[in-house]
């Protein structure tokens, strides 16, 4: 039986926490395409695999729905969502302004922990970046974007940008193969904490949506190559 995220769900603690876990890990298998465009989600199978029971899971699966990972097609089926260049373009128009105007606030709004994180990242990508290693790139690119949430300040836009992130990193991982070296992302990365730890808002916000429309111009290329 494929999922059906219709059907109503008690709301108890216990619920949540375990329906936040299965939430977690399967938007974890969507975006790194463990799950692929068009995979049926199907109970018994996920039940057995996360270890929970069927209220819970059909609580996650509403959350994806509600987040357009999952496709709820009535008399058919869950199926995870399928990815199409449009929604490369929507989604970068989107992150690129929101996503500059939070190294804007976060550049402004800096706190003594915030600009101690903002160093110790600074250090880190100095000192121990692997140009040639995309996961490595990938993954602290996420951190620094998660810092900049962090450090706006501004909750309603973190979970925001925390949705349309997730669909970039999907993309991403579509293409991961035919898109170049990330090396240039060290470079936005040293500059922008730069900024931030100088607290040039302005200046924050100029590389970071350049960061983002950079990243749309490398997936449209990938994509074109497939």
């Amino acid at each position: 039986m494929a999922v059906d995220p219709s059907t109503p769900v008690p709301d108890t603690t216990a619920t949540r926490l375990v329906a936040e876990h299965a939430y977690m890990e399967l938007r974890d298998r969507i975006v790194t395409l463990h799950l692929p465009p068009g995979t049926v989600l199907r109970e018994d199978e996920l039940m057995g695999e996360l270890s929970i029971g069927r209220t819970p899971l059909r609580e996650a699966v509403k959350r994806l729905a509600l987040e357009n990972l999952v496709d709820v097609q009535p008399r058919r089926g869950t199926f995870v969502s399928a990815v199409e260049a449009a929604d490369i373009v929507n989604i970068t128009e989107v992150r690129a302004e929101l996503e500059g105007y939070a190294a804007e606030l976060a550049a402004l709004r800096l706190d003594p922990e915030g600009h101690a994180t903002a160093e110790q990242l600074l250090h880190e990508v100095e000192k121990h970046s692997r140009p040639d290693d995309q996961d490595w790139l990938m993954r602290f690119d996420e951190r620094i974007h998660r810092f900049i949430w962090e450090a706006a300040r501004n909750p309603h836009l973190s979970q925001t940008l925390e949705r349309y992130f997730t669909h970039s990193l999907r993309i991403w991982y579509m293409v991961l193969d035919r898109v170049p070296a990330l090396g240039h992302a060290v470079h936005d990365q040293t500059q922008l904490l730069e900024a931030v730890l100088d607290r040039n808002g302005p200046h924050a916000r100029t590389i970071m949506h350049e960061h983002v429309l950079a990243f749309q111009r490398e997936i449209l290329a990938a994509f074109s190559r497939t």
